[in-house]
């Protein structure tokens, strides 16, 4: 595997990404249509209706599975970002400093991560910006 940088941080989970996401997208359009041609025949109405309605409900549980594993591992990253502000420091983060900063901020290796999580939180930046002011990228390969 390549070294991870700025340019090439973000991951993408195929088997969610490229199959599962299509695959239901195209589910809805399915039972969609499915719907509209038994607008006329009252007996395939109520199972038309209950097809589209589980696959809205499915995408929702997808997209909902995946929002939830993310805001666990930022809670992990937090945590984590915070201990070892906390070890090269001797003080806790900023207060300043919103979960989005944090998470960027663990790109930075030791070296320049306490002067940048000041600098981050003295001067709000956005995490793209605070992930293009890193000099030495630390990847971070364990979050999808």
């Amino acid at each position: 595997m390549e070294t991870q940088s700025y340019a090439n941080h973000t991951q993408n989970v195929p088997i969610f990404h490229f199959a599962l996401l299509p695959v239901l997208g195209l589910t809805i359009i399915g039972a969609g249509v499915n719907l509209y041609e038994s607008l006329g025949d009252h007996q395939r109405l109520y199972s038309a209706s209950l097809i589209l309605v589980l696959a809205v409900a499915l995408l929702i549980t997808a997209f909902l599975a995946r929002i939830f594993a993310l805001k666990a591992q930022d809670r992990a990253i937090r945590a984590e970002e915070g201990l070892r502000h906390f070890a090269l420091t001797g003080q806790l983060p900023d207060s300043r400093l919103t979960i989005r900063q944090i998470i960027a901020l663990r790109f930075a290796p030791d070296s320049e991560f306490p002067a940048l999580a000041q600098k981050a939180a003295a001067e709000n930046l956005a995490p793209g910006a605070i992930k293009q002011a890193i000099q030495r990228w630390r990847a971070d390969l364990y979050r999808v």
